[in-house]
This record gives structure tokens, sequence and C-alpha cells, in this order.
């Protein structure tokens, strides 16, 4: 299998990338640049190009099996800023590459969705797949806008689609912008020496998964030929209180962080339900937080050298 993986270079991308190597399947990456943390391996072939470039994407189609969408231009905390750009970069541009697709005749993709604002606030615990979706972000409404659009393709052009509705995703190559990834960001800080900080009291809920887990995942989902949509997480809620505790015990730092006021974006609780896809394909997170955080520490200070 050939797959195209749109934003290859990024957190999450590199590590599918890896996952899809090691898997012997081929692999064309197709971002605005290479890595940022490593050189981009050898077996990949690398296109540079923008999201919403039609030509360049278009030839990156040729040949091409399976894509895999990783592309976002917002996140939560941004989204709602510039909701129009949101639209503009990310929904308009998935519809376009619908259309490419179509024209090159590449009928399978697997899409990165958000089980952390499609839902927006959670009616049961843990939420399952069809839980209604009512986001209150723009990146939310976005991901489900592009949902529909992908189930709309699947009806009318055959396309076979798989949603992954993944978490909170954390790991290595997570980036230190600041503006996604609670758990890059406080380790980045950290290795720093700089001070932490906590929007609102600690006590909001996420269902935390390692990007390895998730890489896995994927992978499973595309070999496995399954359509839907699934949830994708640990299957267990920590708060962003005892991630910080966990944090300190992992780092041997005491932690005290710059308290900031909440954010009314941030929903309380979201834990999701993943007996869906270890049904599908008997996938299962195998890494516990602790193990995570550490390699993620360990890598952060070795960055940081």
């Amino acid at each position: 299998m050939k797959a195209l993986v749109l934003g290859g270079s990024g957190f999450i991308g590199s590590h599918i990338v890896d996952t899809l190597l090691a898997a012997g399947h081929k692999v064309r990456v197709y971002d605005r640049a290479p890595e940022r943390f490593r050189a981009t391996p050898d077996a990949v072939e690398f296109m540079p190009g923008e999201f919403g470039d039609t030509e360049m994407l278009a030839e990156a189609l040729n040949g091409i099996d399976l894509v895999l969408h990783l592309v976002s231009t917002t996140v939560p905390s941004t989204s709602n800023l510039y909701p129009v750009a949101d639209i503009k970069g990310n929904l308009i541009n998935t519809v376009r590459l619908l259309e490419l697709m179509r024209t090159a005749g590449v009928r399978r993709i697997l899409y990165l969705s958000s089980g952390g604002t499609v839902y927006g606030t959670p009616e049961i615990d843990p939420v399952p797949e069809g839980h209604p979706l009512r986001p209150i972000s723009s990146y939310g409404i976005v991901k489900v806008a592009v949902e529909n659009y992908l189930r709309m393709e699947h009806q009318l052009h055959g396309l076979s689609y798989t949603v992954v509705r993944a978490s909170n995703p954390y790991g290595p190559r997570q980036g230190h912008v600041g503006v996604q990834g609670v758990i890059g960001t406080y380790l980045w800080s950290l290795a720093r020496g700089n001070p932490i900080q906590l929007w609102g009291d600690g006590k909001i809920v996420r269902d935390f998964i390692y990007v390895g887990d998730l890489a896995q995942l994927c992978l499973m989902a595309v070999e496995a030929g399954i359509s839907g949509n699934f949830n994708a997480g640990c299957g267990q809620g920590h708060s962003i209180a005892e991630i910080i505790a966990e944090i300190g015990r992992v780092t041997g730092q005491t932690l005290n962080p710059v308290r900031k006021p909440g954010r009314g974006f941030d929903v309380p609780r979201v834990v999701l339900d993943i007996g869906k896809i270890q049904a599908a394909t008997g996938w299962k997170p195998e890494t516990p937080l602790n193990e995570g955080l550490a390699e993620t520490w360990a890598w952060v200070k070795n960055q940081k050298k």
C-alpha cells in the first residue's frame, strides 16, 4: 500500500509515518516543511506544499492508494478568534481535497478528527461515538463538518473513510509553542526553567493518549479496512491537577503553577469510550501515563541540550 500522509512532518504525522514504514508500506509525505526535530526518514518521499495548493496536492495524489489527512491549521484555543480562517483553511481545503481524490481515483481516506471537541459538553461518561455532536469551538464545528462531507462523499461517490476522533495525544516530537498539548507545553516550560500555567482550578478532566499508541491505532484501522467513526483515547480520565502532580514525580520537581482564569471553551470532562475501535481491530492502548510522561520528558531534555 502506498500512503499519502498530509501533515506527515508534524507531531502525530511523524509517528504515523514511522508506524507505516515499520509495517512495510510505502509513504509519501505532503507538508509545508520537513520534520522539525529530526531528518526525514530515508524511505519517505517528501513533497513540500501548502494544503491549499490544489495543483501540488493533485500531483501528490498520483499513484496513491490511501490518504491520511492529519492537517489542521488551527487549534481549539485559536479557532474561535478566527473562525473564517478556520473554515477556509480546514473545511474548504478538505472539500477540495475530496474533489481531487475523486478525480485521481483515490478512494480511501483516514481523517484525524477530535474526540475532545466534537461532542461538546458530554452527557454520557465515557463518551461513545453515537453521542450528539454539539461542539462549542469553531475547531470542533469544522471537524464535524468535515466528517459530514466524508459521509456524503461515501454515499454519493463510494469513498471509503475512517474517522479517528483522537482525545489528547502527547509524546516525543510534540512542539512547544504553548497553544495545544498541555503535557508538551508543561514539559518544555520546565526544561527551560519557566513556570507552568494552570487555567482554572485544575479539575478539568481529559483522556490522554500516548502518540505511539495513536499511531498504532491508525495503522491497524487502515490495514483492517474499517469504515466509520472511531474514538481514540486511553479510556481513562486524568484531571490537569493530576497531570501536574505526575509530572512533578517524573521530573523530580516541585511545581507551583501560575494560575489563570478558566476558559469558556474548556469542557469540564471528556473521557472517550474506546470499545468500538477495540472490537473492530483488537487495538488497545499500551502505554501507561507515567511511562509516557517519562519517555516524553527524556526526549524534551535531550532536545533542550
